[in-house]
């Protein structure tokens, strides 16, 4: 699988989260038959734009621990993650130390694999 390929699989498997769930970046790794590349689910991701037709509801997935991943030093990517999650019904925690995460009990999305 090139990298098009790839980035398109990833796009086409996180459409398919529904409102209110949230997977990982492992899950849709699995999902689309890369198990070993949930660092790859993430950069896909993170190449998207504004404009991408249909969306892509990037927001739904976060690391496998439930945390949202901060995009770096003084950026405000996992506030608006958070934001957005928040806006869909999605209850995001913030840890003491700041962390924001999301309950995979509560809001998780995990299908097996080849059911999607």
């Amino acid at each position: 699988m090139d990298s098009a390929e790839f980035h398109a699989a990833v796009y086409d498997t996180v459409r398919l989260i529904p409102a209110q769930k949230v997977t990982s970046y492992g899950h849709i790794a699995k999902l689309i038959g890369m198990p070993n590349h949930s660092r790859h689910v993430g950069q896909a991701l993170k190449f998207l734009t504004s404009g991408t037709t249909p969306p892509v509801p990037w927001h739904r997935v976060v690391s496998s621990s439930g945390a949202i991943s901060s995009r770096g030093p003084g950026t405000d990517g996992a506030r608006r993650q958070g934001e957005a999650l928040e806006a869909e019904g999605v209850e995001v925690t913030v840890t003491g130390a700041g962390e924001r995460k999301v309950d995979f009990s509560v809001c998780g999305w995990f299908p097996a694999p080849g059911t999607v």
